[in-house]
């Protein structure tokens, strides 16, 4: 039996949830930290009588336990296994190279290893954290933290009041400029939340050994090591030490939000918003999350008093599996309480979908981000290594003791594979929904054809062909015709007095000349008098007035004052991702939702389907900073609203007469092609294969 090593530390730990005690072993060439209990303990006490029956009686008749010998050749093997040992007896020698050989990485897992994840250790701040510690010591105090949420929470309600504007800030800021700015914050609440972790472990005593930049799937990110809280008993402070940096980064994103909603539009604002938005982001789904190993693992493990939350999750929800899917009769790892049996199985199966989710993105992320050759294998690294493998790793079980699974329950399982596949399989008619503009098929806005002062405008309602809607003036132009008609008036005298005279005939040509450009000017301007007066071109009716224009007041020409439309016919422009454009053909039926309104959908059938994407909005009605759903970018010195992401127009046609006088926005929901969804997505993947196989 080998010795322990002598530089190892034993500190007392906080109390079990059962009421007994424990400890944590420290290793301190390694700087890793070992919880243990009771009879660990108590092995570890009598450590020198080598012989692991002597111990075991030992502990027997010396203390409640109940101690076998099994057991303390299992708390031997455990120090062995982590290099707790000395080596200088031939014996340890021989186990830790044997231990080693075992553990001798191949060089494609060696570098797959070091792909996933490393640390870069950077400074050391123990120096700086011990000066900055009371200078901030007011942080932790009970009145600056009820201030710092009543500041918040004003902060949130602020924003609510102004969320338009809010969420219209946020998708302008989705570009390039936008991107620099948000990485720009992205360090900065990054660097005070591992600044929280490192000042809050200083205040307990806790040495800060080093801070740098860790890569996770060679994505940078800040990490700050305070792995000796575990030497404090108190796990309240331990707790505090997890945290701070979310505490840290909620702080920044209160502060930052009410300063947003009290500063005027500028850069500042800009950033006060990179740093709002940023900071929620992070606090609430990444850092909070227990279902990374980011903060919000920790705190959820200290709160539940289960230290490896993960894997001891994953034991009982695998256990859990088995029974019920397989009916094997497979005991629970370790035992807990019915509730927290159940908390810990909905956790682990909310963390297997969570971490699918966020592995495939990783994936999808890799591929994109690299050139195409080394995209498309750390792409397929990705998905087998977090998706594939432990996957298969269960299956591999599974098949190892099929022997074990009822000829019944065979049968079952078999028959919903079966329905599964049978439904991936049958064709199924898919739904394609788009944003949508509901319309008349002829309407006409009504301008006027210049600044103009209104004299008299059409109320809403009914109208013939040829009646008056709009009838308008201008000074200006009137002005412009009576100078004209002066002018021609005394260009035509003075032709008059100069017959008779030596050079008459030559100045008669020339007042001629300037009478008849006059003339011209003259009827020039009567002309334009005469676009003033507005009439509807067919029967229809006049809908959408501004009520602000009334006599008197004065329009531009870009100013809308009323729509003439042919009620006998409506349609709806729709747009639809480019995705769906397979699946929608003309002849398809459909229904157009009424967006804020209960009212009954309407029928309609496709009529038309663009070939190339849409340029621009059918209506801007239907952007995002005009109250729709449709990320635009703004270009053109027009403002023309071009749609950000690859949408294509498709006309529909109501089946039945529209009771209605005006526009509207909505959805639809376009009926397309019966195809079953294995076929679907065979297609897909087909198409990113030739896509993707030319370099």
């Amino acid at each position: 039996m080998m010795a322990l090593r002598e530089e190892l530390r034993l500190f007392p730990g906080a109390g079990n949830k059962d009421g007994s005690p424990s400890w944590t072993v420290q290793d301190p060439v390694t700087n890793r930290f070992f919880q243990i209990g009771w009879l660990e303990f108590e092995v570890l006490s009598r450590w020198p009588m080598q012989d692991p029956a002597r111990i075991a009686r030992a502990i027997e008749e010396e203390t409640p336990l109940s101690a076998e010998t099994e057991d303390v050749l299992r708390v031997m093997g455990f120090f062995q296994q982590h290099q707790l040992v000395r080596t200088a007896e031939p014996q340890g020698v021989a186990f830790l190279n044997q231990m080693a050989e075992g553990q001798r990485l191949s060089a494609w897992k060696w570098l797959l290893h070091n792909y996933l994840f490393f640390r870069v250790p950077l400074v050391h701040p123990q120096r700086l954290l011990s000066r900055l510690v009371p200078l901030v010591d007011f942080v932790y105090t009970r009145w600056f933290m009820v201030l710092s949420l009543l500041l918040t929470l004003l902060g949130l309600v602020m924003v609510a009041r102004q969320w338009d504007v809010f969420l219209h800030t946020f998708e302008d800021f989705i570009s390039p400029a936008g991107l620099v700015g948000y990485l720009a914050a992205l360090i900065f609440a990054k660097t005070l939340h591992e600044m929280g972790h490192a000042i809050t472990a200083t205040r307990y005593g806790v040495r800060v050994a080093h801070m740098g930049v860790a890569f996770l799937v060679m994505w940078p990110m800040l990490y700050t090591d305070t792995g000796e809280s575990w030497k404090l008993s108190d796990r309240k402070a331990r707790f505090h030490i997890a945290a701070a940096g979310v505490f840290s980064e909620f702080l920044l994103a209160g502060f930052a939000t009410l300063a947003w909603s009290l500063t005027e539009d500028g850069s500042l604002r800009s950033a006060l918003f990179f740093l709002a938005t940023t900071s929620w982001i992070i606090t609430i789904g990444i850092n909070a999350s227990p279902f990374m190993r980011f903060d919000g693992y920790f705190l959820a493990s200290d709160a539940l008093d289960i230290p490896n939350l993960h894997s001891r999750s994953f034991a009982v929800a695998r256990g859990w599996m088995r029974r019920t899917l397989l009916g094997w009769d497979e005991p629970d790892p370790e035992v807990f309480e019915p509730r927290i049996r159940r908390v810990l199985i909905a956790f682990a199966l909310v963390t297997w979908i969570y971490r699918l989710v966020v592995f495939a993105g990783i994936a999808v992320a890799v591929y994109v981000f690299f050139f195409k050759a080394l995209g498309i294998f750390l792409f397929c690294v990705e998905v087998a290594w977090f998706i594939a493998r432990p996957v298969w790793g269960e299956l591999k079980v599974w098949i190892e003791r099929r022997s074990e699974i009822r000829p019944l329950r065979k049968l079952l399982l078999l028959g919903l594979l079966a329905i599964l596949l049978t439904l991936l399989s049958v064709p199924w008619q898919l739904k394609v929904h788009g944003e949508a503009w509901l319309h008349a098929e002829n309407q006409q806005v009504i301008y006027s054809p210049f600044p103009a002062r209104v004299l008299e405008v059409r109320e809403e309602g009914p109208i013939r062909r040829g009646e008056t809607l709009v009838v308008l003036d201008s000074p200006d132009t009137r002005n412009k015709a009576l100078l004209s008609r002066l002018a021609a008036d005394s260009l035509a005298l003075q032709r008059d007095r100069s017959v008779g005279r030596s050079d008459g005939a030559e100045k008669s040509n020339q007042f001629a000349w300037q009478m008849a450009e006059q003339l011209a000017e003259l009827e020039a301007q009567r002309d334009e008098l005469k676009r003033l007066k507005l009439v509807a071109p067919n029967d229809g009716l006049v809908v959408d007035r501004d009520r602000q224009i009334q006599a008197q007041t004065w329009v531009n020409a870009n100013q809308p004052i009323a729509i003439l439309i042919d009620p006998s016919q409506w349609i709806v422009d729709a747009l639809i991702e480019q995705r769906d454009l397979e699946h929608v053909q003309i002849g398809s039926k459909a229904r157009f939702f009424w967006r804020n309104r209960l009212d009954e959908p309407l029928r309609a059938t496709v009529v038309a389907v663009d070939s190339s994407r849409a340029q621009a909005l059918p209506d801007p009605m239907l952007a995002t900073d005009r109250g729709g759903r449709v990320p635009v970018l703004k270009t053109g010195s027009n403002g023309a609203m071009v749609p950000r992401d690859a949408l294509y127009k498709v006309r529909l046609k109501l089946e039945e007469p529209l009771q209605r006088r005006s526009t509207a926005m909505g959805s639809v929901a376009i009926e397309g092609s019966e195809r079953s969804l294995l076929s679907r997505w065979m297609t897909s993947l087909a198409a990113v294969f030739v896509r993707e196989s030319g370099f």
